[in-house]
């Protein structure tokens, strides 16, 4: 075969061209994220948070990133698998109640202690601060978090009015976490552990007499409708969960430079106090459902919590001394912990 100047030029500029595609398709890549949690689409922790954080993303990747959203765990298992989903790789992001996994992640527990917090964005900048002092290069070494934060006042919704203690007695209640079920025995409930997704059939069905969780989930819970009395607190909240919106390790490190720096700018402490303040201020319209239902609102003030404190002090203790055995310093978290709190506060 002849090799003529215009066939080796022709044949030249088609390589060039080929070259400069896949140069430019290696500059421009596309990834593609399944963020994987357990609530409904329409829920206001999807909607207002996570939602926004995945439309940011997209747009500041100008399209090159996309988030594929599933939704009431749509990719299969179950809420407590899902830390675990993320570690494997089943999904490449996951939002999660960190209490789902007990034990796992103990330094976490210092903002599920009782009448601990009082604002859950000066909770959510403490933890993310003592999560990277505590907590990123031990218990969440396996996973790559992208923010932490913590829900607005956790509260009772029962069957039957509960204005102190001894109402509890006999009443199945379901807790979320170890230390909010160690809390329900001590204030004299039978607690009852699930998922929040299940919450709304095991009170329809009887299997629950209440739950406990802050009043932002009871709307797509149905919660305001199969209960008619809820208990709230005045002053710092009866307990709190902790969450995590957290990616597997290899997704994160497999991303070019470029789009680390568009997960990192979206990430960290300004999105964690964002997210839980944000859950915090859902907790407003959600009450405003129950209110307009008629539903039995009890208001305990922070004068007459006194009792609930003195039953759950125990608690602090026995935290204390379960973390020693894991060799961590609980009373430095708890000091820790209320030092940042009231950092934010002070600067806010």
């Amino acid at each position: 075969m002849t090799i003529t100047r215009k066939s080796f030029l022709k044949t030249a500029m088609a390589s060039a061209i080929a070259l400069g595609i896949s140069a430019t398709a290696s500059f421009a890549q596309e990834v593609t994220l399944r963020l994987h949690q357990f609530l409904p689409a329409q829920a206001n922790v999807p909607v207002q948070v996570l939602d926004v954080w995945a439309d940011k993303v997209e747009a500041d990747s100008n399209g090159r990133i996309k988030v594929e959203r599933y939704a009431a765990m749509s990719l299969g298992g179950t809420p407590p698998e899902l830390m675990d989903q993320a570690i494997d790789g089943v999904a490449d992001i996951v939002w999660t109640v960190v209490g789902y996994t007990p034990g796992r992640f103990p330094s976490t527990e210092v903002f599920e202690l009782p009448f601990m917090v009082a604002d859950a964005r000066a909770a959510s900048y403490a933890y993310w601060k003592m999560f990277e002092t505590h907590m990123k290069d031990t218990e969440f070494k396996d996973v790559h978090i992208l923010g932490t934060w913590v829900h607005g006042p956790g509260m009772f919704h029962t069957n039957a009015p509960v204005t102190k203690p001894s109402d509890l007695q006999g009443m199945k209640i379901r807790g979320g976490s170890r230390l909010v079920n160690q809390l329900l025995e001590l204030v004299g409930a039978t607690p009852v552990g699930m998922p929040v997704p299940a919450v709304s059939e095991a009170l329809s069905k009887g299997v629950l007499d209440g739950t406990t969780i802050p009043w932002e989930v009871t709307t797509s819970l149905k919660v305001p409708e199969l209960v008619k009395n809820h208990t709230e607190f005045e002053g710092p909240a009866l307990y709190n969960l902790t969450f995590v919106l957290a990616m597997n390790n290899d997704t994160y490190a497999g991303l070019p430079d470029d789009l680390k720096a568009v997960i990192d700018q979206n990430s960290g402490l300004d999105f964690s106090i964002f997210a839980g303040g944000t859950q915090s201020d859902a907790d407003g319209p959600a009450r405003q459902i129950a209110v307009d239902l008629g539903n039995n609102i009890i208001t305990v003030a922070e004068t007459d919590t006194g009792e609930w404190r003195d039953l759950v002090t125990p608690i602090y203790e026995s935290w204390v001394e379960d973390m020693k055995g894991k060799g961590i310093d609980g009373q430095a978290l708890i000091d820790e912990a209320r030092a940042l709190m009231a950092e934010y506060e002070a600067n806010n």
